[in-house]
């Protein structure tokens, strides 16, 4: 009696310690910590906003350590923009991309906003060449920071050619600089002083 008594005690104890770490994991991910995204995949599985909640709890050598995973990895876009399409005899807004300056997060390329004959308009980026990196978005900005913007949408590609719509009505000589913007992170990647040509 004594020997099952035993047996059922460390069943039971065996049961209980398999599941602690189960438990452990269900309340981690409701922290979404840097446990629950130290692996690129998992990070890039959570939802945007999940994404700039777990960076938020990050430390700067666990941004880092996602930083430079991605910074592996490229992706090459090579959209065309028809020349016939285009308005004649217009001024060229354009800038050369500049790095963030931290020696890291790098941009090389040429943004430029054409005009199409139909009335719409894009901002063409030329032979972009980016530091990959999550959440990675095209912004018309006041300046080099992301406090007043026009969000053109998620970078295609860190490098190779690619247009994005421009809004209607949007005040090109307000909103006259190109960024290149981490959300999760809030980081700038490079950025772009759009001029006339």
């Amino acid at each position: 009696m004594n020997n099952m008594k035993k047996i059922t005690t460390v069943l039971g104890m065996m049961i209980i310690a398999s599941l602690v770490p189960t438990v452990m994991l269900v309340t981690n991910k409701s922290q979404l910590s840097f446990a629950a995204s130290s692996d690129v995949q998992n990070f890039m599985n959570m939802t945007e906003e999940q994404r700039i909640q777990a960076a938020n709890n990050m430390t700067q050598k666990e941004k880092e350590i996602v930083m430079n995973e991605f910074s592996k990895q490229n992706s090459t876009v090579d959209e065309n923009m028809s020349k016939t399409s285009m308005q004649k005899d217009t001024k060229t807004l354009m800038g050369n991309f500049v790095d963030a300056g931290d020696g890291f997060h790098k941009v090389e390329g040429v943004a430029k906003v054409i005009n199409l004959a139909d009335g719409r308009t894009f901002l063409r980026l030329e032979n972009l060449k980016a530091t990959n990196g999550p959440d990675l978005y095209v912004y018309l900005s006041t300046g080099k920071d992301a406090s007043d913007i026009v969000n053109l949408g998620r970078l295609k590609g860190n490098i190779g050619n690619q247009n994005y719509e421009i809004p209607s009505g949007t005040d090109l000589m307000k909103y006259n600089t190109v960024l290149i913007w981490c959300k999760a992170f809030s980081t700038l990647f490079g950025s772009a002083k759009l001029t006339s040509q």
